[in-house]
Order: C-alpha cells, then structure tokens, then sequence
C-alpha cells in the first residue's frame, strides 16, 4: 500500500513528466515555426536581392518608379513560366518595393462569386492581390473579374427573378499579378486585361549557384563555389529544386561528412538521394530504362508509358517529359514517345544502328 508520502511523491514524479511532456511539445512547435520561417526568409524580398530573371527585373524596376512617381497602383501583372522559377517571390518583391500589403489565394480556391467579392471589397488602396493559378479560375467568377480590372468597381445582383436588382460598388485601386504555368489555358479577355505579361526561363547554373550561396548563408550552412556550381548544376535551372537540394546536402554532410559542403562533398549526396549529374531523379531515369531496354528503342504511347510507370498520364506528360525533351533525351513523336542517342549514351548502353 501507498503511504500519503509515497502518493505526494508520485503525483510530483508525474507531473515533472507531464511538464517536462509539455515541454518537449513546445520546444518541437517552436522548432517547426522557426523552420517555416526560415524557409520564408531563402525569398527575397526585393528586386535587388532577387537573383536571376534581369530582363524581367528591368522592366518591373521601370514600372514599380513610375506608379511611385505618380502616386497610383502598379498595372496588373502576369507571370507565367514553369513551376519554382520564382512567380509568387517576385509578386511578394513587388508588393514590398511599393509599400504594400499582399493578399494571396489560388484559382481554384474562389469558387463562387462571393469569395472573390469577399477578397475584393477588403482590398486596401494599393494592395496587391496575388492569384497563384489563375487558369484553373471558375469561368463565372473569372467574369465578376473583368469590371474590378479594367474600372475597380464590383457589381452584385441583389435577389432573384423580377426582383433582381444589380448594384455598382466601388473598389479601391490595387494590383492583379497573376501566376500560371499553362498561359494557353488562359481565355483571351483575361490575358488582355493584363497591362504586363512576363514569361520566367530556365536559370543557367552560374546564376543557381549565386542563389545556393545565398541560401546557405540563410541556412548558416559552409559551402564553397565548387560545391555550390555541383547543386546547381543538377537543379533543372529551377530555384526551388535547388533550395530543396541543398538542404538534402545538408543533411548528409551533417550526418556523414564533415559539416562543410565541396564538390566532392555535393556529388557523393545526391548520388546517395539519387539525383545523377543531370539533374535527373530515379523516375526520369526509369523512363529512359523502359523506352530504351524494355520497349526496345521503339516509340511508346502515352497511356502505354504511364501504365508501365504506375504514373498518370498528367504527371508524366507535366512534370517529367518537359525537362528530358529540353535535355535532349526523349522525343515526342507522331507514334508516341522515344528515347534518343542521347538517352543510351546517358544509360551507359550502345544506341541502336537504325
């Protein structure tokens, strides 16, 4: 039996547990939202800081001075390029160099023209609305959108049947920038309410190696240009996949290197995540097996090739196929899909004589 001292004594143990429990949860709370904000902090925040893309900083720089000169919003803007270029960082540059707030949403989260009332009649004078995938827009609340752009003003209709009155309401000037990574999916009087439209490329590796330095001086990791040229190099040109790489790097050389990050240091990581000098994964790597070896070099459906893969047709046509066809390893042909030369010689096998 327990004795009131014993009792005492185990409600105190438990309860050192519970707090020291508790404390443990704050601590990993604390951990997570330190780590979300660092990964905010690798974005610019204004033109200067922003590597890569000049001609498009060029003219952004020449439209942000003069909306400032004249006291008014900057023109509607529209992004487009392929996904982790930098779209939603340079809409937030924008907002900062003009002192403004940004409010962001996506095309598919309006889906009635009450959302996108609600978001517009709570716009500040000069607020820049951000709207990540615009062309996956509802085509009724892409309409309510039209007036707001070209006169600032929202009309409502009040009621139903022959009592259905429409009301005007006024809405203070701001700035659309618009975000799509399929510009053809966009209906033309969207895409020319749009008073400037920039396509975002590809980064060449000396510019991705800039931004993996910065990153790293962020992360408060050590990495020479050697080491940073490697992660670049197998980026894809893309400043998201390079951010995603280095902290992938990180934590090999924390764990099995020394802590700093050279080239060699950089190679033996992402051999081990399976990232190959190109910059290819082991699903792009599959592709070319399976068309060179198991499809014997002959063009392949698409349906055909995403079966074979487990993939669906989207993703593989999306995600995959851009990259290896702007590597030169796959062609799209009127019969299907087709490895080259290349491929072989990056399979290490002999291409075919036909």
């Amino acid at each position: 039996m327990y004795d009131a001292g014993q009792a005492a004594e185990a409600g105190e143990s438990a309860a050192a547990g519970m707090g020291a429990a508790t404390g443990e949860r704050i601590t990993s709370a604390e951990l997570a939202e330190e780590d979300l904000a660092l990964d905010r902090s690798l974005r610019p925040k204004m033109l200067a800081d922003y590597i890569g893309q000049q001609r498009v900083k060029d003219s952004l720089r020449i439209l942000i001075e003069a909306a400032q000169q004249r006291g008014d919003a900057v023109d509607h803007i529209l992004f487009s390029g392929p996904p982790g270029l930098g779209k939603t960082t340079l809409a937030s540059v924008v907002a900062n160099e003009m002192g403004a707030h940004i409010r962001t949403t996506s095309g598919p989260a309006i889906e009635r023209t009450g959302d996108l009332a609600a978001i517009l009649t709570n716009l500040e004078p000069g607020d820049v609305l951000f709207i990540d995938e615009i062309h996956r827009m509802n085509r009724m609340v892409e309409e309510v959108l039209y007036p707001a752009l070209e006169d600032f003003a929202l009309d409502i209709v009040v009621g139903k049947g022959p009592a259905a009155r429409s009301i005007r309401l006024d809405l203070p000037p701001f700035t659309l920038i618009g975000a799509t990574t399929r510009t053809g999916l966009l209906t033309g009087p969207l895409r020319d309410r749009f008073g400037a439209s920039f396509r975002l490329d590809y980064y060449e590796p000396e510019e991705l190696a800039h931004i993996v330095q910065r990153s790293a001086s962020i992360l408060d990791v050590s990495v020479d240009e050697e080491g940073a040229l490697e992660i670049a190099r197998r980026s894809r040109g893309t400043p998201r996949l390079a951010n995603r790489l280095l902290k992938r790097v990180r934590d090999w050389a924390q764990v099995e290197g020394q802590g700093a990050i050279d080239e060699d240091t950089a190679a033996q990581a992402l051999a081990f995540f399976e990232v190959d000098t190109l910059g290819l994964d082991a699903v792009d790597n599959r592709i070319l097996d399976l068309l060179c070896n198991q499809f014997g070099g002959r063009p392949v459906g698409l349906t055909t090739l995403a079966a074979a893969l487990s993939e669906d047709t989207d993703s593989l046509e999306d995600v995959y196929e851009p990259y290896l066809m702007q590597q030169g390893l796959l062609l799209r042909t009127p019969k299907g899909r087709q490895a080259t030369a290349k491929a072989y010689e990056h399979l290490g096998q002999v291409p075919p004589q036909e």
